[in-house]
């Protein structure tokens, strides 16, 4: 049954009791809502191997300040372009500033089917006066046809209008009188339905500027201009490395936790048009994940690790981002939930990212920080995801001090957008994300929201429409 709610006139955020406030509303018996199941790792929960509140991390730095100290300390590499027909350009960053090689139109181009004409020639023509003209040409490709008095060419719409004429008869107002001749109905004037040389574009006018991304209508653009090379920015290339020992890629049968993060992130980096590099599994040992991690700074130009990432004795990845070059980690723990356990880091002018072994906290994490990277890197711009304003089913909480990400299932209710707080639990965790459809950002400074409340919520599928909420 829908479930409607009156909204609540106090349009500001929810003040939350005393007795689940803070650090208390955060609770060991929780910690699986918030967090989800861990992969890579054992599942201790002990304060010292993973604490939610955030003991044991030195500090926890916002998420705006973790990417912008990570982003400064990168080098200011340009980033190699190649050539590429238009035709595989679609969503790809543009290299260069694209400027017009040509006029465009490069000839007197008719905007209409009908007859090229002299103007004056048409002069005091109507439905009851028409002017007979005579018409010349048939093929309708203009060689070196001129026009002169009394004369009409047939034309369509996009086709060049010859030498001597100075305007365009629709064919709706010519009207045949003979083999070769016309009655025009209508009176035109200099330039009346016609696209002068240049009136679109000068050649060496700006068309499209370095950095943007090609859309459909680009690659349209390119044609008319008879550009068959352009040059865009070469694809990134990301790395992916799990860790854990508990981890594995093979059957059911062959007990273990499954890798889930992998395929998930490597999804994720194919949806932003960069290209995966799948470095597969890493176990819980130092030499070996610095391997891993040297070996993707070769090849790759972003890295992500999942798992081992907390302050547990086993959470090495770390202290292997700080040996395998300076400047080492950089962030360590960010104001963020889930993810609090995230770290950033660069090595020999590479970002690495440190991802939380948990699945959700992982994918989340990957959403905050390597989109905006990836743009820095391409020196470009994505469109933001779409935002929705939608009334809340109940209410919901935020953590004081950390960026919160609530997800939601928003359904449309005789025409008003309604968004219903996924219910989570520890093992299903990943299934909260794909049963949902977007999700509220609450903000550090903000306690909650409550039920009633209208609330931005960012979408990654559709509002789903005709199935009730709640």
């Amino acid at each position: 049954m829908y479930i409607v709610v009156p909204v609540n006139k106090r349009d500001k955020p929810a003040s939350v009791p005393k007795e689940q406030s803070g650090k208390e509303r955060l609770t060991e018996s929780n910690r699986s809502a918030i967090e989800g199941t861990p992969m890579g790792r054992n599942l201790d929960v002990s304060k010292d191997h993973f604490d939610v509140s955030g003991r044991g991390f030195k500090q926890l730095t916002s998420t705006r300040d973790a990417l912008k100290m990570m982003i400064s300390a990168l080098r200011k590499n340009v980033l190699e372009v190649e050539d590429v027909n238009p035709s595989d350009a679609l969503h790809r960053v543009l290299g260069q500033d694209l400027v017009s090689p040509i006029d465009m139109p490069s000839f007197d181009r008719s905007a209409m089917d009908g007859y090229a004409v002299r103007a004056v020639d048409t002069y005091g023509a109507s439905v009851s006066s028409p002017i007979p003209l005579k018409v010349v040409g048939r093929n309708l490709v203009v060689t070196d046809v001129v026009v002169r008095k009394g004369e009409a060419y047939p034309v369509v719409t996009g086709g060049q209008v010859p030498r001597g004429a100075d305007a365009v008869v629709m064919i709706e107002y010519a009207h045949q009188s003979g083999h070769d001749a016309i009655e025009a109905s209508n009176e035109v004037h200099p330039g009346e339905n016609v696209s002068r040389i240049g009136e679109d574009l000068r050649k060496g006018d700006l068309v499209l500027r370095q950095g943007q991304r090609l859309l459909p209508q680009d690659l349209g653009m390119m044609a008319s201009l008879f550009i068959e090379q352009v040059k865009v920015k070469r694809r990134l290339k990301i790395a992916v490395i799990s860790t854990g020992n508990e981890i594995n890629d093979g059957p059911s049968s062959s007990g273990g936790i499954r890798d889930v993060n992998r395929p998930t992130l490597l999804g994720g980096i194919r949806e932003m048009g960069c290209e995966p590099v799948d470095l597969g599994i890493a176990a819980d040992e130092l030499d070996v994940i610095l391997a891993k991690i040297k070996q993707a700074i070769e090849i790759a130009d972003i890295i992500l690790v999942t798992a081992g990432t907390s302050v547990g004795p086993r959470d090495f990845v770390p202290k292997v981002i700080d040996q395998a070059g300076k400047p080492g980690i950089l962030v360590h723990g960010v104001a963020m939930r889930p993810s609090m356990p995230t770290g950033l880091g660069v090595v020999h002018g590479k970002p690495i990212i440190s991802l939380p072994g948990y699945p959700v906290s992982a994918y989340l994490a990957f959403l905050e920080f390597v989109p905006p990277l990836v743009d820095h890197l391409l020196g470009s711009q994505r469109l933001p995801r779409p935002v929705v304003r939608a009334k809340l089913v109940r209410r919901i909480a935020g953590v004081l001090g950390s960026r919160t990400y609530i997800r939601v299932r928003v359904a449309e209710h005789e025409r008003i957008p309604f968004a219903e707080p996924v219910s989570i639990s520890g093992a299903g965790i990943l299934s909260s994300l794909v049963r949902s459809n977007g999700f509220i950002i609450v903000p550090e400074n903000v306690e909650g929201y409550e039920e009633g409340q209208m609330v931005d919520v960012e979408l990654f599928r559709p509002v789903e429409r005709g199935n009730d909420v709640g």
